[in-house]
């Protein structure tokens, strides 16, 4: 569940939480890249890369505190009673690390915040124009006849019309395999509690980062986020919502000299 593979001892730790459909390896980059003084922690998300797959218990009302509660588990193994650490997350993973963050606020444990296009949903009224299109993305997605379609809804809305039916068939195979924890991903988020106001207690040096050529939703997520935290910048980058991946020199660029600057 967890890849330190470019963690020297005795640096800062920075935990990085990957985006629904994907994995740790996803900041391979960044773990991998110029020196920036990091000790990097890639945790797989629950149903993702190596981890398990949501219980049957948890997946009556699956919560961002089953992920939360999964994410302190495998860092236990990986930082010492109490250590402080920089928290980044991307799409889902973003939403997970706010939620996180949230948890830990009280421990100043949490360094900084680095959000790419969070999908806190939640955060918006339900008549708000970005939270309506992404309820219709998840019709879609639940009354699709074949998880094949379903899994076509998911990736063409982040990555543009066609996109799943580019990709060779090995990863749609693979993707489709992952829609069913999508789902739940997406019935995590909207149940989530937290509100905007909430967030002004949140004291963490944050960034807010969002591609220039990203969904409406997420980049209306990320201004109302910007505005509620009290610390926060933003931040656009090239790309769209998968920039961390597409223009992974850019964002990690963004992300290390953020971090940099908060110490």
């Amino acid at each position: 569940m967890i890849d330190t593979s470019s963690a020297p001892v005795g640096r800062p730790a920075c935990v990085l939480l990957h985006s629904s459909m994907s994995s740790r390896s996803q900041w391979h980059a960044l773990a991998a890249g110029p020196d920036t003084g990091l000790r990097c922690i890639a945790l797989d998300l629950l149903g993702y890369g190596k981890a398990p797959f949501p219980d049957a218990a948890a997946q009556q009302a699956f919560s961002l505190e089953h992920e939360v509660a999964a994410v302190l588990t495998a860092l236990e193994d990986q930082l010492d009673a109490g250590e402080p650490f920089h928290l980044v997350g991307h799409s889902y993973g973003g939403a997970t690390a706010l939620r996180l963050a949230r948890r830990l606020a009280d421990s100043g444990r949490v360094l900084s915040l680095t959000l790419f296009e969070p999908v806190a949903f939640h955060l918006l009224p339900a008549d708000n124009l970005a939270r309506v299109d992404i309820a219709d993305v998840i019709a879609r997605i639940d009354a699709a006849a074949t998880p094949r379609d379903a899994t076509r809804v998911f990736i063409d809305y982040w990555n543009g019309a066609g996109a799943f039916d580019a990709l060779p068939a090995p990863v749609q195979e693979r993707f489709i395999a992952q829609i069913a924890k999508v789902k739940l991903d997406f019935v995590a988020l909207l149940a989530e509690p937290t509100t905007l106001a909430d967030l002004a207690t949140l004291d963490i040096p944050t960034l807010v980062l969002f591609g220039a050529h990203g969904p409406m939703s997420t980049r209306t997520v990320a201004e109302e986020l910007a505005a509620a935290l009290p610390r926060a910048a933003i931040r656009r980058t090239p790309g769209g919502h998968m920039a961390p991946i597409t223009h992974a020199d850019d964002v990690n660029r963004a992300i290390a000299a953020f971090i940099g600057a908060a110490g």
